[in-house]
């Protein structure tokens, strides 16, 4: 792990090892002198829409009661460790490799034995990977890759899963939600306070 970790309490009541905030910025810049190609850690924080979803399935765990559960683009997986205790099995996965590194860390911190974690990109997932639920949190930030996306979300819909995508609401992200509309069963607004400015993070329910 490159990035100084510290346990922190991510939601109430669940506790998880973090990069320090203060120090992600200045180990990057110290890793790009050393390998100018290193990506920036977007994984290295807890976003609002992550919060957001965290926040719905704690309030609705039913959705993942007794389920398999994968997440895409984790991150720090916090959604996933809120929910372990009721799911049948828990795939977390980020394309970081050091993303990966920390989920095992938590994994182990918080001795589940009903939860792993693997690198995966999403636009190469194998055929094989699949989950009765598929969580996502703010996956429609780049334009360009929403036809990929799509594609892959309709892969998912097709095996069966049911979608719990989080995102903020952001007018560049309105033709990504339109295009979802046909499987959009249910949707709620969640109110996430990030760096003491509300945030509205949009939740959608997808399934056929």
């Amino acid at each position: 792990m490159k990035y100084p970790v510290q346990l922190r309490e991510a939601r109430k009541g669940i506790k998880i090892y973090v990069p320090e905030p203060e120090l992600v910025k200045p180990t990057y810049e110290q890793l790009i002198i050393e390998d100018a190609t290193t990506p920036f850690p977007f994984w290295a924080k807890i976003w609002a829409s992550s919060i957001a979803i965290c926040d719905f399935l704690i309030e609705n765990p039913q959705w993942v009661q007794g389920k398999t559960v994968l997440e895409l683009g984790a991150g720090m997986g916090l959604p996933s460790f809120s929910m372990a205790k009721y799911a049948t099995r828990i795939l977390i996965s980020d394309h970081a490799a050091d993303a990966v590194e920390l989920l095992h860390k938590n994994i182990n911190h918080l001795q589940l034995t009903n939860t792993s974690a693997t690198c995966i990109d999403w636009n190469k997932i194998p055929n094989h990977i699949n989950a009765d639920i598929i969580l996502l949190s703010d996956v429609n930030y780049a334009p360009n890759e929403f036809e990929s996306l799509m594609k892959i979300l309709n892969g998912f819909l097709k095996k069966g899963s049911t979608l719990i995508i989080a995102t903020p609401q952001r007018m560049m992200g309105i033709p990504f939600i339109e295009s979802l509309q046909p499987y959009i069963k249910e949707s709620i607004t969640k109110s996430i306070f990030e760096e003491e400015t509300e945030v509205f993070i949009s939740i959608y329910i997808l399934y056929k």
